[in-house]
């Protein structure tokens, strides 16, 4: 009794209580106690879907609505069924992986791309495991700075791959390399098809536009507050800058003298963020759960700054898209990551639910998310 009495003043909870953090709440939710330093908008309700993933990075929906993520950090692909909002079990569907990263469904497979290829599983609805695996992707150059590959499907049905760069800025001498290439989904018909994106971690497709949007991360170095870091949509053949140029075709003081050409052609950026606020994941809103105001924004994730005199992102973000253009400025979604003068999550992916619900990974916790209204 001793002992409990002086647990219960120590932490400021029973033991029964303590343990419901660790073990989960009796309907089976996981309970993170930090999740009551978020901040969200009147209305809106943010808990733990999934808990004790190892860097959850990018998901997927299947045909059959379960929830696929890629842990990084484990090397594998894992579905996370829902039980009444929240994962009841972590089901291991592929293992052995190489830093798997994107993760998308098409036509049948669910591929997944490493950080030197691209693979996919014939899928069938209900499958727990992996089968028929194939190679559609080889020889996607690997390692150097940014190894994580982002892979999505276009309305054209062709598949699109963002490779970053090997260097925070320098000439690439691999052409794919800082670029997003094309490919017919059979892995066949490479083209690359933008240039001078430094990383472009996250996809999103603009529902109305058909348009691919792609987050950048700007290079370090240059201070606190420049380069910006940037939202580009993006177009056939365009070029992005990087290393010559960012922002609204502003040259970079290390080579942008050497190619003053490719400064002119730069194509601005459709967004300018915060530098150093490290945008991964972006989603347009295309659920009904939430208001009408909230409708077709652009929500985008602020994995957070490493290298700032006074840190920056951590936090999930909106802008009011309209016919393609971005209307106002950015608006806080959830804050809170950074507390204390620390982070103790960094969020990654985001996926619109079925419901309308928000997924968003968390690879410094370990967790996934969900966001509802009105629940």
């Amino acid at each position: 009794m001793l002992i409990m009495l002086i647990l219960f003043i120590v932490t400021g909870c029973s033991s029964k209580e303590r343990a419901a953090d660790v073990q989960g709440t009796s309907n089976g939710a996981p309970r993170v106690p930090e999740i009551a330093r978020l901040k969200l908008p009147t209305g809106f309700r943010i808990d733990a879907y999934a808990t004790g993933l190892d860097r959850p990075r990018l998901m997927a929906l299947s045909p059959d609505g379960r929830l696929f993520v890629t842990e990084m950090g484990a090397g594998r692909v894992t579905i996370l069924p829902d039980a009444g909002g929240a994962a009841d079990s972590h089901i291991t569907y592929a293992s052995g992986l190489n830093q798997p990263h994107g993760i998308a469904f098409h036509g049948g497979y669910l591929y997944v791309a490493e950080t030197n290829r691209v693979i996919r599983f014939h899928y069938r609805n209900g499958d727990n495991q992996g089968r028929a695996q194939e190679v559609v992707i080889s020889g996607i150059p690997a390692g150097g700075r940014h190894f994580t590959r982002t892979i999505s499907f276009g309305p054209d049905g062709r598949l699109y791959l963002s490779v970053g760069s090997s260097c925070n800025a320098c000439i690439e001498s691999n052409p794919q390399r800082a670029a997003i290439s094309r490919y017919n989904a059979d892995g066949t018909g490479r083209a690359i098809i933008a240039t001078g994106l430094r990383n472009s971690v996250g996809h999103a497709w603009n529902p109305s536009t058909g348009q691919l949007w792609v987050t950048e991360n700007g290079r370090d170095y240059l201070g606190d507050n420049v380069p910006p870091d940037e939202v580009n949509v993006i177009v056939d053949g365009g070029f992005y800058g990087w290393p010559y140029a960012y922002g609204n075709r502003v040259p970079d003081p290390q080579l942008g003298s050497k190619a003053p050409a490719k400064v002119r052609a730069t194509i601005p950026p459709k967004i300018a963020i915060q530098a150093h606020s490290a945008p991964l994941g972006l989603a347009f809103y295309t659920g009904n759960m939430f208001p009408q105001e909230y409708r077709g924004n652009l929500f985008i994730a602020y994995h957070g700054s490493w290298n700032r005199t006074v840190p920056t992102g951590y936090k999930v973000v909106r802008f009011k898209i309209q016919n393609g253009n971005v209307v106002g400025g950015q608006k806080d979604f959830i804050t809170g990551w950074y507390t204390g003068g620390s982070a103790w999550g960094r969020p990654v992916g985001i996926l619109v639910g079925r419901q309308g619900e928000l997924y968003i990974t968390d690879d410094s916790g370990g967790r996934v998310y969900i966001v509802t209204y009105g629940r």
